[in-house]
This record gives structure tokens, C-alpha cells and sequence, in this order.
């Protein structure tokens, strides 16, 4: 057999194993229940308080804040904005909405520069949730400033947790893809995100894979004090994985699912903007490996850019077995990536463009690797991680 065809039969036997053997991780079926509450006089709602970090975040928030102060919740509850060093007025605009829109009553607060050993978003966290505890409130709403809720969108989640006994609910927000280079990367990226954290895993009771999407996590209080959220995560770039290990660690439930009606409203325009929200945090993500880099690059180009390039070049160069084995694989690779194109209304053809799109993203992985060793880490609005965390082990 030909060096080709063992390439290309290592392929087939990853994505074999990708199909079956990887938590069906192409699913998209994780989704909360549109109506999981009896109605808006069931007794006893629990109290919550909705925490929003936000840096230089002015421009989304006019599309993002009103939508949680509408929030249509029978119990009582409030929205904790902690305005994260921002200059350019974020925390007079969200003043000025909460004035215009009414609804939930909304505080903005300040945490000042995060201390020595603190990430920024965890840093406001902190400070945001050292607010919200001052309520006594049951659970918190962990909310990017990007995101838009439904109006019913914290009472299932509220719902959910409760039937459940869930100490974590969080979905992952339909990130925004109006632009070219949206609707080429963004899918993937939830696609791939599902293929390292399978969500029925995650959502399986004992199963030892955790993460979570930062944009939406209802955290349980109790789960809060006994995972020590967010010290225990204080250096984590990739703050929500690493939270929801510590939830998990410390015996809680958790869930993760894609969302319905939570939405990110942050626009991508540009492949530059795209490639800084990958590159900032996933060599991170490797544990600032190089022999995780090499391993992931491999495999990358394995499983990805293989299939196509053997089913070329063994129908080119007449070699049945890499032809055939290519092309099957290459069958099973756009397959799985139908089921996430159709949750984002996008065209099946967009499977075809996938082996160009996880070529972007090793170039993007190289790259974050890269701007590690020259001492740059994880630069985002501002401030540079020189050597952040992936999911910092608890002491």
C-alpha cells in the first residue's frame, strides 16, 4: 500500500472513529426546552441577579442591554453591569438605557484594574458577583455585554435548573453570520468547538468532560461557594471551560447546549477580527505545548486536509485505495458539518469549504503559538495575558 493510500486510509479510520466514538458530537439535538415551566404564577421563583462584564463595549449595547432588562421573570430580579476600565463611555451608556427602557433594575459598577495573577473578565466577575451576593440571590446570570436574550430567556433557564437539579445551565449563543467571512468561519467553530467538548458528554452525570459558553451560565450559588467561583479560575483566559470544570470538580451538575433565542450581536466584518478571537486564546488552550502544537497541527492536516488531497491525488495519480478511502472520508466530514449549517440556515455547500476553513484554523493555532513565544500571550481590548491559563488546576 502506498504512503498515499495509508494516508488516506488513517483519514477514514479517524473519522470513523470521529463518527461514532466522539460523544456524536455533530449532534445539535442539546437544546432546553422551549416551555420547561408550569406559567408565570408557579410559586416560589427564586431570586437572581444577572452579572454583565463589559469593556469598550458601547457600541453592542444599545442591541444587547434592553434585551435583559425586559426579561419577563415572575421572581425578582436585577442586573449587575461591572463596567471593566472602559473608555468610551460604556458605563454612561448602559446608564442611558436603563433610564430609557426601564425594566429590571440595573446597577453599574467599577472594579478597577484587576489585580496581579487575575484575568480581566474574571477580575470584573469577582467584583460583579461580590455585588450580586449582597442580594442573597439563588442562582446568577453570567451574560456577555454582546448578548441578546429572549424576553422568556431567564425563566427557562431558571426552569430548566430547577427540573433538573442543575448547578450550571449554560447555551452556547447563535453567534452572528451576516458577513462572507462570518458564515465561513463562525459555524465551525461552534462545529469544532463540539468536536473537542462533546455536549452529551458534558451533560452526562460522572462523564469527566466539563465546559461551558461564557456568553450564557446560570450558576447555582451554593455551586459557586463549594467550586470557590471565579478565585479558583482567577488566571484562565478561557474562563467559561474552566469554570465549568470547577463546577463539575466540586460535584455539581452542569449543562450545555446550543441556544435558540440567545444571540450574539457582536459583528465579525473582517477575517482579522475572526483570527484575534481564535489566536487569543488557543495556544492557551494546548497548555503552551509544543508537542501539543505539533500533535494538533498533524492531526489538523490528517484529518482535515487529507481527505481531499488524497481523493485528488489518488484519482491523479491512479491510486485506487487513496482515491477511495479519500473520498469516503471525505463524505463523513461533510456529513457531520450539515447538521451545524442547518442550526445556522446556511448552505450545504459551505461542507465542501470546511478542509479550507480548519486550514485557516491551524494557521490561526500556529499563529497564537507564536505571538505566546514572543511574549504577547492573549491581547484582548487592551491588555496582554503573557502566559495565561487554559483551565488552572485548583491548589
Amino acid at each position: 500500500m502506498s504512503a498515499l493510500a495509508l494516508t488516506a486510509v488513517g483519514s477514514l479510520l479517524a473519522w470513523v472513529w470521529l463518527l461514532l466514538g466522539q460523544g456524536f458530537f455533530w449532534r445539535t439535538d442539546q437544546r432546553l426546552p422551549p416551555h420547561p415551566d408550569p406559567g408565570p404564577d408557579a410559586p416560589s421563583w427564586p431570586d437572581v441577579v444577572v452579572v454583565v462584564p463589559a469593556r469598550d463595549e458601547a457600541a453592542v449595547l444599545p442591541d444587547s442591554l434592553p434585551s435583559l432588562l425586559a426579561q419577563d421573570y415572575p421572581g425578582r430580579a436585577s442586573v449587575v453591569l461591572v463596567d471593566d476600565g472602559s473608555t468610551d463611555g460604556t458605563a454612561d451608556v448602559a446608564r442611558a438605557l436603563s433610564e430609557e427602557h426601564g425594566g429590571l433594575p440595573l446597577d453599574v459598577v467599577a472594579p478597577g484594574e484587576p489585580a496581579d495573577g487575575w484575568t480581566g473578565k474574571l477580575w470584573a466577575l469577582r467584583h460583579g458577583i461580590a455585588v450580586a451576593r449582597g442580594r442573597d440571590p439563588r442562582y446568577l446570570l453570567l451574560t456577555d455585554a454582546d448578548i441578546a436574550h429572549a424576553p422568556d430567556s431567564l425563566r427557562v433557564l431558571v426552569a430548566s435548573a430547577r427540573a433538573g437539579g442543575l448547578d450550571l445551565v449554560s447555551q452556547m449563543a447563535r453567534l452572528r453570520v451576516t458577513g462572507g467571512w462570518e458564515r465561513l468561519i463562525v459555524p465551525a467553530f461552534v462545529y469544532l468547538f463540539a468536536q473537542l467538548y462533546p455536549f452529551r458528554r458534558v451533560n452526562r452525570p460522572g462523564a469527566r468532560t466539563a465546559a461551558a459558553a461564557g456568553g450564557c451560565v446560570l450558576l447555582d450559588v451554593r455551586a459557586v461557594d463549594r467550586a470557590r467561583i471565579p478565585d479558583s479560575v482567577r488566571g484562565a483566559v478561557i474562563d467559561d471551560v474552566s469554570l465549568a470544570r470547577a463546577v463539575k470538580r466540586s460535584g455539581g451538575r452542569i449543562w450545555l447546549g446550543l441556544a435558540e433565542r440567545v444571540d450574539s450581536v457582536r459583528p465579525y466584518p473582517r477575517l482579522a477580527d475572526l483570527w484575534r478571537m481564535v489566536a487569543r486564546s488557543a495556544y492557551a488552550q494546548l497548555r503552551h505545548s509544543p508537542a501539543l502544537l505539533v500533535g494538533t497541527v498533524a492531526g489538523l492536516a490528517l484529518v482535515y486536509l487529507a481527505p481531499a488531497g488524497t481523493l485528488v491525488a489518488g484519482a491523479a495519480w491512479g491510486d485506487p485505495v487513496a482515491a477511495w478511502a479519500g473520498g469516503l472520508a471525505q463524505a463523513i466530514m461533510a456529513g457531520t458539518y450539515l447538521p451545524i449549517l442547518r442550526y445556522y440556515g446556511r448552505s450545504p455547500l459551505y461542507a465542501l469549504l470546511l478542509p479550507f476553513t480548519a486550514l485557516l484554523y491551524l494557521l490561526m493555532t500556529v499563529d497564537s503559538a507564536v505571538q505566546h513565544y514572543r511574549g504577547r500571550g492573549a491581547a484582548w481590548k487592551g491588555r496582554t495575558y503573557a502566559r495565561p491559563q487554559a483551565a488552572p488546576e485548583e491548589g
